[in-house]
């Protein structure tokens, strides 16, 4: 399935199974909710009815009469007690800055307005389910066009819209001309560990148990909230199950569970529900996209415009802003984009899975497709003919770009040159096959991390960091690098993370997790190897005048420059201790000396992307789709795609093809299944359920193939890293609807695609 050959096991690029696979698999992996501790108490959650306005009257006492209630929070008894924080996108740590139980208001469907505490978690269900709240509804807005909705330009909250030349002047002159309005719903993450938190006092210090990609960021979040000292808060979240955005910053929820244990003086646990799960966090914000795009004769772009809009709550600013990834794919002279958020009566969304990317590269790629089209030009020689070592708007080199080379592995893995360009001209008995390709981009970052490596004396390592797994194989692409830098077997090497006690990680997030880790991995190693090398040459045992730098380590040895080899055990002992240890914290090189700091406060401190001024940092790849459509029914398959990457180095052969395989699979479902239904009348999600929020299953998906180019990029970190989480995910939505358009000659511009958009 792999594009390269395999490296040996304990090697960097190794293909091996995850180290923590076997716990995973036989149910020893302890998640969130399943921690046990004494005489828990359970909460369960009463959720607003309403959209918008104010609680009225709260009923309790049919709730109160439950055999084992033992408390009901509501805004009455919380208020002020828990405090407001910063909106993460704006430099915080919380997904919104809507405080549930602060007040009677009302802000969105699904609301937090009561928090009920039973001796069991069927009393607490019961009483929450008793619990009777009166309104004073007001009309919400739900989305794009409803009345009271409110429009306010992403430049006013930081984001920088991409220009240069005169994108209206160029496409007026255009000879070829494409112009069109593309959409994307709303849709929710639906991890299947549904969304957890158990808190525990012992005197003034508090530990919480919470599925999250970023345990620093609740550690000071909360210690905000609850106006504490961070250094009495420890969190724990060992095994994520399902992030990807959703449990990045944290909700308002944690705070409540805190403050209900201490009031109770035992801990709590809640467990909420898939329902409540699609309003207590995040989701991906629904879009709209205006594309205009100019070319000559041959293709070349003269001219684009891309201005998009996004949905978001009523006060908090978050922003898609994929503009940033659309304007700098191609090379074009002229470009113009604009951002605005619609500001309404819903929560708030934040990061899912190639957050900007998603969306934005639908709407440019099914452009690309369409321009190629009207061209009568194959679409891979449109992007042939518009590829370019420097992006557009500033001219900045890429520090490597092999767009065009993973569009030739995945045509040629897949068959395109057998493709009849004609719409609906390829058949298999009632079902037109269309067969249809994009690009995909993903900016490459790196961030601030901080590792204790120990090595014993019978030559095993522990690598300790609070930085998280969420199901991305970040336990076995720590493990490799070590036993990489160490010599060591795979199995000799321990990896501990998701633990505040731990030195702190970066936030799992932007794709930066396996570069900053197994880069601050490799350093400690470095270190370390320096410390035995040190006292070998002190001690002399034959490596006396050696240069340390020159020592290596490999084969459980520690090897000088001079041929002289030892035994691990013997370069350990020499210390005089059973074990060596170092503490190492990597500054990636573009980030100022602050990064630290935030580091250490759980605060995104990210390098790369579009964010440097002297370069662009991005992994690139291709995808590439059979959809079949049936003649009579209109029903959409996609028996097959063929995806190619390069995205530097890869360190885990195996998870980093199933993390791009996952990506695919998840554009597949966001191009045909997936969107969270809304009442546009009451802002309030209907189908909040895996029965009706539509995922696909194996009978959705046929053959997928993922082909890894290689591919050396040492500018982007010392060890040539690229993410690789998201990069599978973008581009494949426009190439199903691409495909389609290719079988049935019938253009869908609104996502998702269903079979009456095809009758």
């Amino acid at each position: 399935m792999g594009g390269r050959e395999s490296a040996e096991p304990g090697v960097i690029g190794a293909d091996v199974g995850r180290i923590d696979g076997r716990l995973k698999v036989t149910g020893e992996a302890r998640y969130g909710s399943d921690v046990e501790v004494d005489n828990v108490a359970y909460a369960c959650l009463h959720t607003s009815a309403i959209a918008r306005g104010r609680i009225v009257s709260i009923d309790e006492a049919e709730a109160r009469s439950v055999e084992g209630l033992l408390d009901i929070l509501t805004y009455k008894s919380v208020g002020d007690r828990v405090a407001p924080g910063e909106f993460f996108a704006t430099g915080g740590y919380f997904g919104s800055t809507m405080r549930p139980l602060s007040s009677p208001d009302v802000r969105y469907a699904g609301q937090i307005v009561a928090v009920v505490l039973a001796e069991t978690f069927e009393a607490a269900r019961e009483a929450a389910l008793r619990l009777k709240v009166d309104y004073e509804e007001n009309t919400p807005s739900a989305g794009f066009d409803a009345p009271g909705a409110e429009m306010q330009p992403a430049a006013e909250v930081g984001h920088e819209d991409p220009v240069c030349g005169d994108a209206a002047a160029a496409y007026a002159t255009a000879p070829v001309k494409v112009e069109a309005t593309y959409e994307t719903p709303t849709q929710h993450h639906n991890p299947i560990e549904l969304f957890t938190t158990t808190c525990a006092w012992d005197g003034d210090h508090l530990t919480i148990w919470e599925p999250s990609q970023n345990v620093y960021g609740v550690k000071h979040g909360i210690a905000q909230q609850l106006q504490m000292d961070p250094a009495d808060i420890r969190v724990v979240s060992r095994y994520v199950g399902g992030a990807f955005g959703s449990r990045g910053s944290l909700t308002q929820r944690t705070a409540l569970v805190a403050l209900a244990a201490k009031r109770l003086g035992r801990p709590v646990k809640l467990v909420a529900t898939r329902a409540q799960g699609f309003t207590i966090a995040t989701y991906r914000a629904e879009t709209r996209h205006h594309i205009r795009l100019g070319a000559d004769r041959q293709g070349r772009l003269l001219s684009l415009s891309h201005e998009g809009w996004e949905f978001t709550s009523r006060p908090d600013p978050y922003k898609v802003a994929g503009t940033d990834a659309s304007t700098r794919l191609y090379a074009c002279p002229n470009i113009w984009s604009r951002v605005s958020m619609v500001h309404g009566d819903r929560n708030t969304p934040g990061f899912m899975r190639s957050p900007p990317e998603v969306p934005y590269l639908f709407a440019l790629e099914s452009a690309m497709d369409e321009l190629a089209v009207e061209l009568g030009m194959d679409p891979i020689e449109l992007r042939r003919r518009n590829d370019t070592e420097r992006e557009p708007i500033k001219g900045l080199p890429y520090t490597s770009r092999a767009l065009m080379p993973c569009f030739d592995a995945a045509a040629a893995g897949f068959g395109w040159n057998r493709r009849d360009p004609r719409p609906g001209s390829m058949q298999d008995g009632d079902w037109d096959i269309g067969w249809g390709c994009a690009a995909t981009a993903y900016p490459t970052h790196v961030a601030p991390a901080a590792v204790r490596l120990t090595l014993s004396r019978d030559g095993r390592a522990r690598v300790q960091t609070a930085a998280h797994d969420i199901g991305t194989g970040a336990y076995t692409a720590a493990a490799l690098t070590a036993a990489d830098f160490l010599g060591l077997p795979l199995e000799d090497v321990t990896v501990e993370l998701g633990d505040t006690s731990l030195p702190p990680g970066p936030i799992a997030g932007g794709s930066n997790s396996t570069a900053s880790v197994c880069t601050a991995v490799a350093k400690a190693c470095g270190e370390l190897r320096e410390r035995l090398a040190a006292a070998a040459v002190a001690a002399g045992d034959g490596f006396a005048g050696l240069d340390t730098g020159a020592f290596t380590l490999a084969d459980r040895h520690l090897c000088g420059p001079n041929g002289r080899r030892e035994p691990l055990e013997t370069a350990v002992a020499r210390l005089g201790q059973d074990d060596v240890a170092v503490e190492s914290e990597n500054l990636p090189e573009g980030v100022p000396p602050s990064g630290l700091d935030k580091l250490h406060r759980g605060l995104a401190a990210f390098t790369g992307g579009t964010g440097r001024d002297d370069r662009v940092q991005f992994a690139f790849g291709a995808i590439f789709v059979e959809a079949r459509v049936h003649r009579r029914t209109r029903q959409i398959r996609v028996p097959r795609a063929v995806g190619a990457f390069a995205a530097g180095r890869i360190v885990s052969q195996r998870t980093a093809e199933s993390q791009l395989m996952g990506g695919m699979i998840w554009g597949i479902s966001a191009a045909l299944h997936e969107a969270t239904e809304i009442d546009r009348e009451a802002a309030r999600y209907t189908n909040t359920d895996l029965a009706e929020y539509l995922v696909p299953v194996n009978a959705d998906i046929g053959e997928i193939r993922v082909l890894t180019l290689s591919e050396q990029d040492e500018a982007v970190n010392p060890l040539g890293i690229k993410g690789i989480g998201e990069l599978g995910n973008v581009g494949t939505n426009a190439a199903v609807a691409n495909a389609v358009h290719h079988a049935t000659g019938v253009r869908i511009r609104r996502l998702p695609i269903r079979l009456e958009n095809l009758l």
